[in-house]
């Protein structure tokens, strides 16, 4: 299959003028043990290296490729509320204080997340990381966990970010049925490209209340319609 026909997108524009709110941590520790176990589980299952950042190893893409200037259409500067909301996010993650999810196995779908807890409209649930790379270089890679981090004007120079070996909880989260009412109905997340500091972002963010237990799902032809997702469950 080709491969650009398996990139995860993600939306340049938000346009519900709505603040993003920090996570609610679990409060019994010991739940927040199981929840990071459950990740450390999947990650070692998938010989995935953790990390909540985005990486630039020497041969892939430099981080001066990364700016969101470049961006086809342009791109959303972040608001100071919203960054200071990103910002106190990652403190409470460097702490331990994740937010509510467990990483469960499906045996049809493989690794999924799950709610552990009540989640908020809006509620910031995660960057997604991985190193990134020029697309160009990943044509023949049968990875179907990119997700693409730059569209600019010039195709050569368009950035995926790729997760195979670092990323975090957000490689794991399931993707909707674009062809079905059913599967559009699961959609509880949106994936949103940001100019932060200069450069592109990814955040998944909440677009409804998310029960505890229920399974997290967003569009991952939110941009283009290139992923195949009729076989979807």
């Amino acid at each position: 299959m080709d491969i650009r026909r398996k990139k995860r997108h993600s939306l340049c524009l938000y346009k519900k003028k709505r603040r993003l709110l920090p996570h609610v941590p679990s409060k019994d520790p010991a739940r927040r043990l199981l929840q990071m176990a459950s990740l450390a589980t999947a990650l070692s299952s998938t010989k995935v290296e953790f990390s909540d950042e985005l990486t630039y190893p020497r041969g892939l893409a430099p981080e001066s490729a990364n700016k969101a200037a470049n961006e086809r259409g342009g791109m959303q500067v972040i608001g100071k509320e919203d960054l200071a909301t990103l910002n106190l996010c990652k403190q409470m993650c460097a702490r331990g204080e994740w937010p509510p999810l467990m990483v469960t196995y499906d045996p049809k779908e493989g690794f999924v997340v799950e709610a552990d807890g009540h989640i908020k409209d809006m509620t910031l649930i995660a960057e997604y990381t991985g190193d990134v790379d020029y697309m160009r270089n990943r044509l023949n890679d049968d990875s179907d966990n990119l997700m693409v981090l730059l569209f600019p004007h010039d195709a050569s120079k368009e950035l995926v970010i790729c997760p195979d070996k670092r990323g975090n909880i957000a490689r794991f989260i399931s993707g909707i049925n674009n062809h079905t009412l059913e599967g559009r109905k699961k959609q509880n997340l949106r994936c949103v490209r940001y100019n932060i500091n200069g450069q592109s972002r990814v955040l998944l963010v909440a677009i409804r209340d998310i029960a505890k237990g229920e399974r997290l799902y967003y569009d991952y032809n939110a941009y283009h319609k290139e992923y195949p997702t009729q076989h979807f469950v």
